[in-house]
């Protein structure tokens, strides 16, 4: 199955009026610091804390009733399990949440919040993905990958097809749009969107150092793997490769990655709790820390960058405020 834009328009009538048209946001000390105008897609603001919240309701709003009641299950460090276990209590099906032993206490507690059952795993150790496969034909549940998924792109793509109606709106029709990349799911799907609907606007990929997969192997021409699983603060982005569904569409459409550090991460963080108000996790921070301290990878007199999401616990955003 190849995606297409079709997908993403069929999951944005699914997701209508059960997720939020996050907004796109702007102010000047941003633009000081990046010498350009900064355009914000706020999804730190999205339900659940995340875009994961797209992905996760059109995954399981698109399962038959009797396939849904069986139940589903997700591995994640903490977003898509939020936004899974939110769609399957909302569609009153069983949700089990396979979550790495170091993920931070506030996405676990979010998770069982949404009544899912979380099964801890060591991320160093451990494969997720046996992990995950094993207790599906157990229980007879529903996988849903966090980005390897035909559904989840396409509901991860109706953030694009907000962008391009936003970003059109301010009269911007060419700019790098930077998005915080894992497996690639939210990539892709804004990638086909603008495609779509925004020629003029390039998604690119941004990771964190030493974790820049999707970036390699777009410069690679192949898929790579991260040496390591661990070791970044950045945890809501850090995946062994980019996906098999993922890459094609990134290396298709996608613009080179970005890398940025961790302590560039933390800055962004307070830059935008400063200037916007807005509170994002280290993974959700990356794209918004390539705008503000990598200037010279950009083109043009304006950029978009997705804040993905603002899952924080309370010590990682002191460190970060107190790292300015």
């Amino acid at each position: 199955m190849v995606m297409t834009i079709t997908m993403i328009r069929a999951a944005a009538a699914r997701l209508a009026g059960h997720v939020r048209r996050t907004p796109l946001l702007w102010a000047p000390g941003l633009d000081a610091i990046a010498g350009r105008r900064v355009w914000v897609k706020a999804e730190a603001l999205q339900l659940t804390g995340s875009f994961k919240a797209r992905g996760g309701w059109a995954a399981v709003s698109a399962l038959p009733p009797e396939v849904r009641a069986r139940g589903v299950i997700a591995y994640s460090s903490g977003n898509h399990a939020q936004g899974v276990a939110m769609a399957a209590r909302a569609h009153g099906c069983p949700a089990v949440i396979i979550m790495p032993a170091d993920a931070p206490r506030a996405k676990v507690e979010g998770t069982q919040a949404l009544g899912a059952e979380v099964v801890l795993y060591d991320r160093a150790r451990e494969d997720r993905d046996a992990l995950g496969a094993r207790l599906a034909g157990e229980r007879r549940l529903t996988l849903i990958r966090p980005y390897d998924d035909h559904t989840v792109i396409a509901g991860q793509g109706t953030c694009g097809l907000e962008i391009a109606q936003q970003a059109a709106a301010e009269g911007v029709c060419n700019a790098d749009v930077l998005v915080c990349c894992g497996g690639g799911g939210l990539t892709a799907g804004i990638a086909l969107a603008l495609e779509a609907d925004a020629p003029g606007l390039r998604a690119r990929p941004v990771e964190p150092a030493g974790f820049d997969d999707a970036g390699r192997s777009l410069a690679a021409g192949r898929i790579l793997r991260n040496a390591a699983m661990s070791g970044s603060v950045c945890d809501a982005i850090l995946t062994p490769q980019p996906g098999a569904l993922t890459f094609p569409v990134m290396a298709r459409l996608c613009g080179p990655g970005i890398a940025v550090s961790d302590a560039e991460a933390l800055r962004a963080m307070a830059a935008a709790f400063r200037h916007l108000r807005l509170v994002l996790e280290p993974g959700g921070a990356v794209a918004l820390a390539a705008a503000l301290w990598h200037p010279e990878t950009i083109a043009g007199d304006a950029v978009i960058v997705v804040a993905s999401g603002g899952n924080v616990d309370a010590a990682t955003f002191a460190r970060a405020i107190a790292s300015t």
